[in-house]
């Protein structure tokens, strides 16, 4: 069977930019294959994607010199077009794909526009709304649905025909925790019973390396490592710490070797060396103490007196022919607080954010703010309104976010993560210093340190007294963020408490270093924090 993908001397360069994308790619797919891409931001993952697919250069034109071949097809003489009937694409923004009314209209086009039976296009259509988990919401209108929903109902548009190759660029950013493993675990059973080879950059490598049968780095628009997941951490351990999974820095941080490819595997690992305390009485969950909170990460909420930042009461929204997206909303947070918004996709996370930025109105209830509370929604593409970055902000606000160097590049040839920080200092960067910054999923398209970067600045915001809320499915970036973690279920509050008792104990959400240390008490949230704890603990053992 001849490979479903193959990249000979690639290159590829964006028009009026003068360092190319990807420099003289080589490499293959075969079929069944399931490919994981890494590397940092702006290092060539999506233009590699996009390439795969034909979105390079065909749409986005400038200069391409070597070959790709997907399907069987040449990209030099088959467009997007053609190649979708080879290759199924899930891109970053997944609204940007969505082009019918309703949902099973959005799955059905694919099929209709190949020319498929009827019959052929209903069972295509269900099989993909089952596998995903939308059926629920196949009569509903795609402008109603939330990210999350969003991102599902494109990929089941991508799937539906039953592509050779499944490419993907950041699936999950925008899914809850469970549809984030059920997505992957989707993908990897396409993958093993019908030989749909998948291609899948991603920055969360934790969700995807035991699945990974290669993993594929890029650095600076070229292959810099192309091996097995454990092959690829021990690499990157040398090369690029950045792309540790939180497990992997775990193992390091505690001298440990090899790293593991997931949690069963680190659990399988630390019990045979004796280090989990599996069998230790759970004490019921209380804020740590002074010497617990060097290993927690926990932080008390700073009240700086005075009014609160933002404060919801009895807050409704309600749907003129629908359910209530919130139900009942209490929510008081302090100039200063950082705050993580969290909850499974539809459980009303967005539609909380825009109501404290009074984008909505609500049905019932009060939205009380002490000042200009700005917003970042989850598409940074609806605030890029100019040709180049130096025109959609401030000089000092470009150069803050870190894109002095691509001034002169038009928006939409950044990467996510730079298209992110863009929208970002676009929102910042107006009018008087907010009292409260709201971000939603903010962390989509980037690596682990423009998440730190990221973080910093939220911490700056927070110093200076603004309130920092941020909706996320991101465990470990709440973790690293967060003071309090409000978890949101059906429009309703069910939990809100320090981030070390929200995030720990669980299974989903929860960081993968308390997942893989589960039964620690207090418990441990980062892969520092835990390393240290398995350092001293094997110091402890084998002194005499």
């Amino acid at each position: 069977m001849s490979r479903v993908l193959e990249f000979d001397a690639f290159s590829y360069t964006y028009p009026g930019v003068a360092e190319p994308s990807l420099r003289e790619v080589t490499l293959s797919v075969e079929p069944g294959e399931f490919v994981v891409v890494a590397g940092l931001s702006a290092s060539g993952k999506s233009t590699f994607l996009r390439a795969a697919c034909g979105l390079v250069p065909h749409f986005h034109g400038g200069s391409a010199s070597g070959r790709v071949v997907t399907g069987g097809l040449d990209t030099r003489h088959h467009g997007p077009g053609d190649l979708a009937a080879v290759c199924g694409t899930l891109l970053q923004d997944p609204e940007t794909q969505i082009v019918m009314g309703t949902v099973r209209s959005e799955l059905a086009f694919p099929l209709e526009n190949r020319g498929a039976s009827r019959a052929a296009v209903a069972r295509g259509v269900e099989e993909a709304a089952l596998a995903l988990g939308i059926a629920r919401l196949l009569d509903r209108p795609t402008h109603e649905l939330s990210g999350g929903e969003l991102q599902r109902v494109a990929l089941g548009a991508a799937l539906a025909g039953r592509p050779k190759l499944v490419v993907l660029d950041e699936p999950t950013s925008q899914l809850d925790p469970v549809a984030g493993d059920e997505l992957v675990w989707l993908l990897r059973r396409l993958n093993e019973e019908q030989g749909t080879a998948v291609l899948l950059a991603e920055h969360r490598l934790e969700r995807c390396m035991a699945h990974a049968d290669r993993v594929i780095v890029l650095e600076d628009g070229r292959v810099a490592c192309d091996a097995p997941p454990r092959e690829m951490l021990g690499w990157a351990a040398e090369r690029m710490p950045a792309l540790q999974t939180p497990a992997a820095r775990l193992f390091a941080r505690a001298g440990l070797r090899p790293a593991p490819t997931g949690v069963k595997e680190a659990r399988a690992t630390l019990r045979a060396h004796g280090l989990l305390r599996e069998d230790q009485p759970q004490r019921a969950a209380v804020a740590p103490g002074p010497a617990d909170r060097r290993r927690t990460g926990w932080r008390r909420s700073r009240d700086r007196g005075g009014p609160a930042a933002l404060r919801v009461r009895g807050l409704w929204h309600e749907l003129s022919d629908g359910p209530g997206i919130l139900r009942g909303i209490d929510l008081e947070v302090r100039p200063g607080e950082r705050l993580a918004v969290m909850g499974r996709n539809g459980a009303g996370k967005s539609t909380l954010l825009r109501h404290l930025a009074g984008v909505q109105e609500p049905t019932r209830g009060s939205v009380e703010a002490a000042g200009r509370v700005a917003l970042l929604l989850q598409n940074p593409g609806d605030y890029l309104l100019h040709e180049r970055v130096a025109d959609e902000a401030p000089v000092e606000a470009i150069e803050a976010a870190g894109l002095a160097a691509l001034a002169g590049r038009h928006p939409r040839d950044l990467s996510g993560g730079e298209r992110q920080r863009l929208a970002l200092a676009i929102v910042l960067g107006e009018g008087t210093a907010p009292a409260a910054v709201l971000l939603d999923e903010p962390t989509r398209g980037m690596d682990r340190a423009a998440k730190g970067d990221l973080i910093e600045r939220m911490g700056e915001l927070s110093a200076s007294g603004a309130a920092v809320l941020v909706a996320t499915h991101d465990a470990e970036f709440a973790a690293a963020l967060a003071d309090r973690v409000v978890l949101l279920a059906d429009g309703r509050v069910i939990a809100d408490a320090p981030a070390a008792e929200v995030l720990s104990g669980g299974w989903h959400f929860a960081t993968e270093t308390a997942r893989v240390l589960a039964g620690e008490d207090p418990p441990v949230l980062g892969p520092q924090e835990g390393g240290d704890l398995l350092r001293d603990r094997m110091s402890f053992e084998v002194t005499p």
